[in-house]
């Protein structure tokens, strides 16, 4: 595999069993999305039409599910049923019908354009592919020497407390099988939600692999992030996750396939 390194970041993690894989594995991309109408109609378009897209609407009130619909019909459009972007993240992995998951944002930062690399990692033996701006080929345009050190600092207390070797551990844009869910899953309704997939993915000895990406500005809006706020939740989170369920195991195991997430009734499905 050319540009990901299978098992890069944890150690002696699961083996796939290949033959288990589907040929031509079916993969929907999940977007969360609060109020993003700016944004929708110059990201959505960029996803290859052979995939599902489900898009996870918090609640947005300035037209975003209207210009998702203008823009990629055959989207499907959710409402979450609680709010956060880990909860986000569940529902729509929940309702997504394909064999891969690959989880993007809505605001422009993550290039669709990338999806293929987080494909070809999972269809080589990965089971959870995490995106990483720190590796040969990847970058960002909207990294400040603040956030750049506070992003260096907690990888090395995850890598430390967990014993992985994550490159890059705030930058949110996975993949991983959908028969993996329910391990990966679960870590909370924020955005802890999905900064413990990795660690999850981590404690379960998975096979993990990291491809190289490229960050960009969002597009349009303001973000809500706040360097010392959320680096202080953040490393508070993981130490209560060591602290309450451990550190993987020393040793690598071949572990089966967990069962494939249970299909959820949605709370309200449009269009």
């Amino acid at each position: 595999m050319e540009q990901a390194t299978v098992s890069s970041a944890t150690p002696g993690g699961a083996q796939a069993n290949m033959e288990d894989l589907p040929l031509a594995p079916r993969v929907s991309i999940v977007v969360p999305a609060l109020n993003e109408a700016g944004n929708i109609p110059l990201v959505l378009p960029r996803i290859p039409g052979e995939y599902e897209i489900v898009l996870v609407d918090g609640g947005s009130t300035d037209g975003t599910i209207e210009a998702a619909r203008a823009c990629r019909p055959d989207a499907r459009i959710i409402s979450q049923k609680r709010r956060g972007k880990g909860e986000a993240i569940e529902c729509g992995v929940e309702a997504a019908t394909g064999d891969i998951v690959v989880t993007l944002d809505s605001d422009g930062s993550q290039r669709p354009e990338e999806i293929r690399l987080f494909v070809d990692a999972l269809v080589a033996g990965a089971d959870f592919v995490k995106g990483s701006r720190s590796i040969e080929g990847g970058g960002s345009t909207d990294f400040t020497p603040l956030r750049a050190l506070g992003n260096h600092f907690l990888g090395a207390v995850a890598n430390t407390l967990f014993g992985s070797r994550y490159s890059d551990i705030t930058y949110g844009y996975n993949a991983f099988w959908h028969s993996e869910a329910d391990t990966i899953l679960g870590g909370g309704d924020g955005f802890e939600g999905e900064l413990l997939m990795p660690i999850r993915a981590t404690q379960a000895e998975l096979t993990v692999a990291e491809v190289p990406c490229q960050e960009d500005a969002r597009i349009h809006g303001e973000s809500n992030l706040r360097p010392f706020r959320d680096g202080w939740r953040i490393l508070k989170m993981f130490v209560r996750e060591r602290v309450q369920h451990g550190r993987r195991l020393e040793t690598g195991q071949v572990r089966p396939a967990a069962a494939p997430a249970t299909e959820l009734t949605l709370a309200a499905e449009l269009g």
